[in-house]
């Protein structure tokens, strides 16, 4: 059988499942001492595969589209970079810098925060939710962040399978049954760091950006370590309540949408809505109550 490397992520499955399997017993046998939000349900669970099964649908529709731009652009190398494991080596470091650059835009541009939400969107934390994706990262951008790669003379597909391989390390990190491995966690993301990450709590909102190695974090400010007196708690500022892959995937491409051409703004002021952080709103819509940072929860 052939080696894909953009089906890294399917080979995985398996392992990934008998992971979520051992996560769900466990946490039957501590139901007494596990936290509530690491639990399981059904609902949440079988949106969380069906989003990772859009998720898969639409990166293989945009595939042939971004696989041609990675190899016109490698036309224009400035480097001929031989697959050694050297150089695997170097290009694990680079594009998990670049990784963190992409996760942060996530965050901090609306744009991609219309993808991101998705996988923020559970108030839950267990194994299952890392499968929680949006198909709408092609339209986000997320391709962008790797042409530097490519345009300094990795091969496009060795780029993607390490982009791959890093995503599969983090699917490891989506569970609250670990200890804190403070020693690895000087240099690698750990679950803790990335329960900080997944928290809506004052203190830990936009920190953590990680993929692999917190060392990011750590450089550029982002970094906080998890606190034994604040008790995580999940989802996002305005939270969506619904278990329908449809709408948790275009919610906040439709609000955007809405908060781009509703009212009385000058041009500038519509675009913001796309590039600005989310919480951006314009005054006197920041004071609305169905504003973004409203505290009312988004029924569905």
């Amino acid at each position: 059988m052939t080696f894909e490397p953009q089906l890294i992520l399917i080979y995985f499955a398996p392992i990934f499942l008998a992971f979520i399997a051992w996560e769900w017993l466990s946490l039957r046998k501590q139901a007494g001492s596990a936290p509530a939000t690491a639990q399981y349900s059904l609902a949440d669970t079988a949106s969380n595969i069906t989003l990772a099964l859009l998720h898969e649908v639409g990166d293989g529709l945009a595939a042939f589209v971004t696989l041609s731009i990675y190899y016109w652009l490698f036309d224009f190398r400035l480097f001929d970079i031989p697959n050694t494991l050297w150089a695997f080596a170097l290009l694990f470091v680079l594009q998990d810098f670049c990784y963190y650059w992409f996760h942060r835009a996530s965050h901090r541009i609306r744009w991609m925060w219309a993808s991101h939400v998705v996988h923020h969107s559970s108030q839950t934390l267990n194994f299952s939710t890392a499968f929680r994706q949006s198909l709408t990262y092609p339209i986000s951008g997320m391709w962008v962040f790797w042409i530097p790669l490519v345009m300094l003379g990795f091969e496009p597909m060795t780029v993607i399978a390490v982009v791959l391989f890093n995503l599969a390390y983090q699917f490891f990190i989506h569970t609250q049954l670990s200890p804190k491995f403070e020693f690895l966690g000087k240099v690698l993301n750990t679950p803790s760091h990335h329960k900080v990450h997944h928290s809506r709590n004052a203190e830990y909102i936009d920190m953590n950006y990680a993929g692999t190695l917190i060392i990011w974090d750590k450089l550029f400010g982002t970094f906080i370590a998890e606190k034994d007196d604040i008790v995580c708690d999940f989802g996002i500022t305005r939270q969506v309540v619904s278990h329908n892959p449809i709408y948790l995937t275009f919610h906040e491409w439709k609000d955007m949408f809405r908060d781009a051409f509703s009212g009385q703004k000058s041009v500038s002021k519509r675009l913001k809505h796309f590039w600005a952080p989310p919480e951006w709103q314009p005054e006197p819509a920041a004071s609305s109550k169905t504003g973004y940072n409203s505290t009312e929860p988004n029924v569905h």
